[in-house]
């Protein structure tokens, strides 16, 4: 990465330095700040122009991923920001009404809550497998997907993990009022359940049936190495802040910069996001595109919450539940290290770690996911142990893992 100060003599020099800056810069956000953020920030997942091309053909003849829509709502924020939701309704018929009659958890809903530079639709697959059979909850985080700019960020406050999961708790009273819940977090979606238990004690204790921890952390994500050298990873943190506020003043300049350069890091861009080298292009080409759609000044504003993330000891809300954390053992973002310290705040908890899986392991390995995530619906009584999930969570890499235990 360049440093800050570079050739300045001629006014056309000094804008390509400009432009070879912002370049460089949008991409390391796309790759460094992301993974700081425990959220896969990087903007683009790219294989290759070739393999990219066959991305972008697949998932055009695929029409499919991202496509699945609920009964829309929305709610406020404590602060006024707009919060999108969708609603998956079970279908009413008297079998699932008699066999709900004789469920404990009659009622359940699933809320599930996305990591960041994502949105809902990153659970596609897990959508398509569970609909029609228990009523799903899926919500676009602040600045994030449907969901509004957040106010309170457009008058300077910081985003913070806490905000988030105070978040959580209005779409929950919004989009499920009442009822048992089962709740499920991806990476920062994770850490906004944590949050939502440490400020909501009474609302996990009355009404929480199970918890599912993907590929998430409880904190300690300053120590992360993302695989770069100590010296190197000293510096990125050093300069990654200013870099960060910026290139969030300069959203058109560094956009631009971001695809023009984004070829330049394939390899390294899709070893942050995924285990396997052969995952499905039309699966990557559709990881790029929930990616794209977070502007760099959103991945700047919510970088700082991510570094003073410490939510461990609100893992102990959850002890009571049953609980499944699942990782991949190539996740660089929010390494397996971190699920087994979950796991070690939760001793009863079922700690899954997938091999050759990389950090969107929802989109990676989809039907083991999908398994793990049906798995804990039954242990709750929030679906028939019987519950026939549909057939959508098909692995989109090729190679035929089993979870590790």
């Amino acid at each position: 990465m360049s440093g800050p100060d570079g050739p300045g003599g001629e006014d056309g020099d000094a804008v390509s330095e400009n432009w070879r800056k912002a370049g460089w810069a949008g991409a390391a956000i796309g790759v460094l700040a992301a993974g700081a953020a425990a959220g896969v920030a990087v903007e683009r997942i790219t294989v290759g122009r070739g393999i990219r091309m066959k991305a972008r053909l697949a998932l055009d003849a695929a029409g499919d991923f991202g496509s699945l829509r609920g009964t829309e709502g929305g709610c406020r924020a404590e602060d006024g920001t707009e919060l999108y939701y969708e609603v998956d309704e079970p279908p009413a018929d008297g079998k699932k009404r008699r066999l709900r009659r004789k469920n404990p958890a009659e009622g359940a809903t699933v809320v599930f809550c996305h990591g960041y530079c994502l949105s809902q639709d990153s659970w596609h697959f897990q959508r398509a497998a569970l609909r029609g059979v228990v009523r799903s909850v899926y919500w676009d985080q602040r600045s994030h997907g449907r969901s509004a700019r957040g106010l309170a960020q457009a008058d300077g406050v910081p985003v913070t993990i806490d905000q988030l999961g105070r978040d959580l708790k209005a779409v929950i009273d919004a989009a499920a009022p009442e009822g048992p819940l089962v709740l499920v977090g991806h990476s920062m979606g994770g850490m906004t359940v944590m949050a939502l238990a440490e400020q909501f004690p009474e609302l996990v204790r009355d009404r929480v049936l199970g918890v599912a921890f993907v590929g998430t952390s409880g904190g300690r994500l300053d120590e992360v190495t993302y695989g770069l050298p100590s010296m190197g990873l000293g510096a990125v943190r050093r300069i990654l802040p200013g870099v960060l506020k910026a290139l969030g003043s300069q959203v058109e300049l560094v956009e631009k910069g971001r695809r023009a350069t984004a070829d330049l890091f394939a390899g390294m861009i899709k070893m942050y996001s995924f285990g396997s080298r052969d995952v499905d292009p039309g699966v990557a080409r559709f990881a790029e595109r929930l990616i794209e759609a977070t502007p760099i000044d959103v991945v700047a504003e919510f970088y700082p919450a991510f570094q003073t993330h410490d939510k461990s000891a609100a893992l102990q809300r959850f002890a009571d539940v049953p609980v499944t954390v699942v990782a991949g053992d190539r996740d660089m973002i929010t390494p397996a290290e971190h699920s087994v310290a979950i796991k070690e705040q939760l001793p009863a908890a079922e700690l899954v770690v997938l091999e050759d899986t990389g950090h969107l392991m929802m989109l990676e390995r989809p039907d083991l996911v999908t398994g793990l995530l049906t798995g804990l619906l039954a242990r709750t009584g929030a679906v028939p142990a019987a519950a026939n999930v549909g057939g959508h969570g098909r692995s989109t890499a090729g190679s035929a893992t089993q979870p590790g235990r």
